[in-house]
């Protein structure tokens, strides 16, 4: 009869914690409050425990009051607090740069100074980016320059920095820059093309320049296929209607594609229209939410009386209408409805769905207050800029009154 199973126990003070090894006959659980870093095996003898280990690593665990951040630079934590800088925030973006040494923060700061940036911009650039602090002058000298091939001047630099300051900091890689400028001029993009790629999507430039490629390629290759033989001139119009594509998938781009030209059964020269003008600015979107928005927008339409034509018409006429979700493109349709705007006028000028439903809610409100009959006039104004709308409406109030005899 087997015996039954006997565990033994032994106790290994180190100085490092208490570890209890528990062995039921060759299996070993081990539990105790610090961990092994790194795989072993052993085997129990009859008279001792043999402890053969690949590697063997100990990781400290907290316990008791030991100070957390002990192994921080204070010398940068001061440097940095008197520089203006949101450490909290800092270490919430990239905890590791504070257990580093040799950090640069004085000198990045000199060197943005140089610059024309403030302290107090410098100061924001590096809280809301820390790794900043580790690149060499020599590295942002260089790819300083780089940045100055496609921009005027320091200031404009500067400005994208202030706003998105991992565009210009986030890879150190100035070679992988440098071959990507190059690219982009060779296939036809221009000075300003490449301003606005940098100013609105400026991770295009820390791309590899293989991802770059790929996506130029698939343009090309949907321009030639639709018939046209521009391609450069196609790929252009593209890039500067929607900087973001160079960030996105090749496969999202083109499925986006087909998905227009099934959908709205496009001839080539209707698609190639849509693709240089506004359809462009949708093809960076998740196919899943383009499909799924049309779909709303077709289901919401059909139930106010529309016709499918009617409601392609309404969406190749103004294609940003997708970017708008389910519940805000239903909540803004029925507000319009409930303020007696037909869904004709609606269908006619679907720009008025850019303005919020407070806004359309206040602009009908004063326009009605002021003598402005909507089932006879145009309804764009309620589209309009508040300067453009301000304008309007003081006429039409001065104009009623004078009517009114006042």
């Amino acid at each position: 009869m087997q015996s039954p199973l006997s565990l033994r126990q032994m106790s290994i003070p180190k100085g490092l914690g208490y570890l209890t090894i528990m062995a039921p006959r060759n299996f070993l659980c081990m539990r105790g409050n610090f961990l092994f870093g790194s795989r072993g095996w052993m085997i129990r003898f009859p008279a001792k425990i043999l402890f053969k280990l690949v590697s063997f690593r100990l990781y400290s665990v907290k316990c008791g009051n030991t100070d957390s951040e002990s192994s921080e630079n204070e010398e940068l934590l001061n440097n940095l607090l008197k520089m203006g800088v949101d450490v909290d925030m800092a270490k919430k973006r990239q905890p590791g740069v504070f257990n580093r040494m040799g950090t640069k923060e004085q000198d990045l700061k000199m060197f943005l100074l140089s610059k024309g940036a403030s302290k107090e911009v410098i100061a924001s650039i590096i809280s809301r980016y820390p790794r900043a602090i580790t690149r060499t002058p020599e590295s942002l000298s260089e790819r300083w320059d780089l940045w100055r091939r496609i921009m005027t001047s320091d200031l404009e630099i500067i400005n994208i920095l202030e706003r998105s300051p991992e565009s210009f900091f986030r890879s150190r890689n100035n070679l992988n820059l440098e071959n990507n400028i190059k690219f982009l001029y060779s296939v036809g993009l221009t000075h300003k093309c490449l301003c606005r790629l940098l100013t609105n999507a400026p991770r295009t430039f820390s791309n590899s320049l293989d991802l770059n490629k790929q996506m130029i390629e698939l343009l090309q290759e949907v321009c030639l296929s639709l018939g046209h033989n521009e391609p450069r001139d196609f790929v252009g119009k593209i890039i500067f209607k929607n900087p973001f594509i160079l960030i996105q998938s090749t496969k999202r781009v083109k499925t986006n594609i087909e998905f227009l030209q099934s959908t709205f059964n496009l001839n080539n020269e209707q698609l190639l229209i849509l693709l240089c003008g506004p359809g462009a600015k949708i093809l960076d979107l998740s196919n899943d939410y383009v499909s799924r928005n049309y779909t709303n927008i077709k289901e919401k339409l059909f139930s106010l009386g529309c016709t499918e034509e009617e409601v392609h018409r309404f969406i190749l006429s103004y294609p940003d209408v997708v970017f708008l979700g389910e519940k805000k493109f239903n909540d803004k349709i029925d507000c319009l409805i409930e303020e007696k705007i037909s869904v004709s006028q609606i269908i006619e000028n679907p720009r008025i769905l850019d303005s919020s439903i407070s806004t359309l809610k206040s602009r009908i409100k004063e326009l009605v207050n002021a003598g402005y009959n909507f089932s006879t006039s145009n309804i764009t104004l309620l589209s309009w800029s508040q300067k453009r709308y301000k304008a309007k409406l003081k006429k039409l109030n001065t104009e009623q009154n004078i009517v009114l005899g006042n």
